[in-house]
């Protein structure tokens, strides 16, 4: 029996390779998507504790001393730092810069040299890997920062290049409010020559934190009651500083309040001795004025001595959101992608091995008829299950878990510096391993159970052939009529054997299916911004005011600037939605000045009315409403409406709500002040970009403008980060595709064998024999393909679905390469199966296979 096994897969080695390629491309795809998201979290996770990344970070107002650092070390495993930083200007085009103050025994946040060494004198300066990649700088530069920066001394020689586990994402280091308010690298100095009397940033770190990964919903809810217990033990410490301060403040204007106090004494003194004078009255009105003056600067120095913190956790860091939100999305896609391929596979290999035994009917037969029991039968193709299953299953686990990772984490590399780290997925590894066994050996079961309930003389005798029934197209007899004999055989024998039909069609559908999902997320996620910025907003940059009367002072630097196109004037206000106890944060409600400008810079499915809001489709399918429902809009200083929804409007980026001016005064009873500005300008260069924002930061009272072009680069960073993700899954699909159409093509060859060698016998010549079961293929090839149109939108447009964050909802678009290639691939799959179809059948054994009963 055992020698049999081994004859019969010598004799068919292309099935059998090809049930293992089936389930190890499965399993490949399956296991190594699925470790895809969790190995780039482990990665940086591993990367940020080696670098000794702090859990907290807490900034003041009034600086930090020693009895700060014992004060949060009060918390239970609280380790606690103080340092130097602040954001000043510099270089070759006056670049934001986060600078700190270097300090070689610090145990946290520690840099990770690219090269060159650290900081040993007072005039070397290390500077950000970016400020190397991006900007040009060379070890041996000097480098000069602005007046402003208000530093010891201006010039630093460049000694070092370093990344730090604060900024993970060569992409972006956050924003600032000096220069053109968007940093573009850190830089590290000694302390000292900072200029600042105090420390400014105080960073903590847990020891019970390090053991759970940054990324896990675990860690943030620690972090976040490490938070809370932080801000308890401040709270007296604030007072304490303020009162601290204030005395220190107090005391350093006691001298001058004592001689303005004296001198009014001996005002009054000559006032009761000589009388009110002009000249008398004329000194107490300077002395008066002087009073005041002090008073004023007391009362400045009092404020300036008022202690505010800012806390910050790691999901604050520039970057570190985005990056957990990309991961998350490859896991979305995981949960989705490689389920359907895998269940094409298991679909297909079931049906190898269900016919592969069906085959086998009469060899059956003689081993009961020999007195074999049936556990020793089915032992023989149960034993020739288990491998296939098994060793396509551990093949392509392995091969999945080891590479795809390391594929996804090297295309990282380019923009985000991590320590590779890949967990072995033993969970999703089992359960591709139990799901590729049922596909092959409970195909086998199933169908031995059901064979070997005959009678061994059955057994060994041809299986009855299906009865030949009309079909549909006989009974249209003009059609019918013109067709050829061969056309109605092709026909009749497609409509004959249903199952073989189907299963054909869906493996052609679903590799179609799968191609097109991998070109469509490719096209979906990179045309996120220009889906934005083309269909929905038509402005290029948002520029944020402090109050509503800088508005003219800012419409003075635009105007003078050559890109100025329009700008309009709207109120921008952050808060939060709720309904049906659902609620969404972070949503910006957007007030215009003038409506129909507004329709100029923003398009909406609904036009503003006097009453209610418009809505954005994130948070309608967050919240569960529609146009007519009613939610409550709470803004971030409390205020607190009952809208009704007017419409739901398309948005792909950020969460966005909408109302006309007079349903803001109805709602919040207050008039909208401006304070954002939408601006279109021609296109412009970064640097150009830069200038301007500077420009409207230093003169024209802007707080602060983001460009659309910005966005549009995060964008594309993102998507070129999923890139390698897409490619993989375009490149497994087509190959499963062909696999799948090469076995079924066999599968159909071998189980007609006798019909095609009669059909030979008769006179076919090679070229009509192969056409013959060719022309079926075609006919299956062209009709999958329409079927997996449908499909792949459909499954792309669930996982999109599954992929969006709290900011971005990706746009359902597929273009016309992607269904270009989908169609001609599965046309050239065909082209070829054709062509192994016709070399097999010329030397396909007439007599053998017709005598074979």
């Amino acid at each position: 029996m055992t020698k049999n096994m081994w004859r019969e897969i010598a004799a068919n080695k292309g099935r059998f390779i090809a049930i293992i390629m089936i389930i190890l491309l499965g399993t490949l795809i399956f296991v190594g998507v699925k470790a895809a998201g969790p190995s780039l979290n482990d990665s940086m996770d591993n990367t940020v504790k080696t670098e000794h990344l702090s859990d907290v970070q807490l900034f003041s107002t009034t600086g930090f001393t020693q009895k700060d650092v014992r004060t949060a070390e009060q918390v239970a495993g609280a380790q606690a730092e103080t340092s130097k930083f602040k954001y000043v200007t510099g270089g070759k085009d006056e670049d934001v810069v986060a600078l700190y103050g270097y300090q070689s025994g610090a145990k946290q946040n520690q840099l990770k040299l690219r090269s060159g060494h650290l900081p040993q004198s007072a005039n070397q300066i290390v500077l950000d890997e970016r400020a190397k990649r991006d900007y040009g700088y060379r070890l041996g530069d000097t480098y000069r920062f602005n007046r402003q920066a208000d530093l010891k001394q201006r010039a630093y020689q460049i000694v070092g290049f370093a990344d730090s586990p604060q900024y993970i994402d060569y992409s972006t280091r956050g924003s600032a409010n000096v220069g053109d308010g968007t940093v573009r690298y850190f830089a590290y100095i000694k302390p000292q020559q900072l200029n600042l009397p105090t420390a400014t940033v105080l960073t903590v770190r847990f020891k019970s934190l390090q053991s759970m990964n940054s990324f896990n919903d675990d860690y943030q809810s620690a972090v976040n009651k490490k938070v809370t217990a932080l801000k308890a033990a401040f709270k007296p410490r604030a007072k304490e500083r303020n009162q601290q301060l204030s005395a220190g403040v107090k005391r350093s204007f006691a001298p001058q309040q004592q001689k303005l106090t004296q001198a009014s004494k001996q005002l009054a003194q000559l006032k009761q001795a000589t009388g009110n004078s002009a000249a008398l009255q004329q000194q107490t009105q300077t002395l008066n004025e002087n009073q005041a003056k002090l008073n004023a600067a007391l009362k400045e120095a009092t404020a300036k001595a008022h202690t505010t913190y800012t806390w910050q956790t790691r999901e604050d860091l520039p970057g570190f959101t985005s990056f957990g939100d990309t991961s998350d999305r490859i896991a979305a896609i995981a949960n989705v992608f490689p389920v359907f391929f895998f269940l094409i596979a298991a679909l297909i290999t079931f049906t190898t091995i269900t016919r592969m035994v069906e085959e086998a009917r009469r060899q059956i037969g003689t081993f009961k008829a020999l007195g074999y029991t049936k556990w020793a039968i089915a032992k023989n193709y149960l034993s020739y299950a288990l491998m296939a299953g098994l060793i396509g299953a551990i093949l392509g686990s392995a091969i999945g878990n080891v590479t795809l990772p390391r594929l996804v984490i090297s295309m990282y590399h380019m923009s985000i510096p991590l320590t590779t780290s890949v967990p072995v997925m033993w969970s999703v590894i089992a359960l591709a391993v139990v799901f590729s066994l049922l596909a092959t050996v409970g195909a086998a079961v199933i169908v031995i159970r059901r064979e070997l309930a005959e009678k061994p003389a059955d057994l060994m005798l041809p299986r009855t052939p299906k009865s030949a029934k009309r079909i549909l197209m006989e009974r249209i007899t003009p059609l019918w009529r013109r067709m050829s004999f061969n056309q109605k055989v092709s026909y009749r024998n497609l409509f004959r054997y249903k199952s073989r039909m189907w299963m054909t069609i869906i493996g052609i559908a679903g590799g179609t299916a799968l191609i097109l999902t991998g070109f469509g997320l490719n096209d979906s996620i990179g045309s996120t911004a220009s889906q934005q910025y083309g269909q929905i907003f038509h402005y290029s940059a948002t520029v944020s005011l402090a109050h509503d009367g800088q508005s003219q002072k800012t419409m003075r630097v635009l105007n003078q600037s050559d890109a100025y196109k329009g700008a309009t004037k709207i109120n921008l206000t952050t808060g939060k939605v709720k309904a049906n106890t659902k609620q969404i944060s972070d949503v910006n409600l957007v007030t215009p000045n003038d409506n129909r400008q507004f329709k100029k810079y923003v398009t909406l499915s609904h036009s503003l009315t006097k009453s209610g809001l418009v809505i954005s489709k994130k948070i309608a399918s967050q919240l569960d409403v529609k146009a007519g429902d009613n939610v409550s809009f709470t803004t971030a200083k409390g205020k607190k409406a009952h809208l009704k929804v007017v419409a739901v409007t398309p948005n792909y980026m950020g969460v966005f709500a909408y109302m006309s001016p007079t349903a803001y005064h109805s709602a919040f009873n207050a008039k909208p002040a401006v304070n954002t500005l939408f601006v279109k300008l021609n296109k412009q260069s970064s640097q150009q970009q830069n200038k301007l924002a500077r420009q409207l930061l230093k003169h024209g009272g802007a707080l602060g403008t983001s460009f659309a072009s910005d966005q549009e680069t995060t964008i594309k960073t993102m998507s070129s980060s999923m890139n390698v993700i897409v490619l993989i899954m375009i490149l497994l699909s087509g190959v499963l595709s062909f696999v799948v159409l090469y076995n079924l093509t066999n599968i159909n060859i071998s189980e007609r064998i006798r019909e095609l060698s009669t059909v030979k016998v008769l006179g076919f010549f090679d070229n009509e024999v192969t056409m013959y079961v060719s022309r079926e293929n075609i006919l299956l090839t062209i009709f999958g393909i329409i079927l997996g149109y449908g499909a792949g939108w459909g499954l792309l447009s669930f996982i999109l679905n599954q992929a969006t964050t709290s900011q971005v909802v990706f746009p359902v678009i597929i273009r016309w390469p992607g269904y270009v290639v989908a169609t001609l691939l599965m046309v050239v799959f065909t082209l070829i199966v054709m062509w192994v179809t016709h070399q097999k059948l010329k030397h396909v054994d007439m007599v053998e296979a017709l005598k074979e009963n």
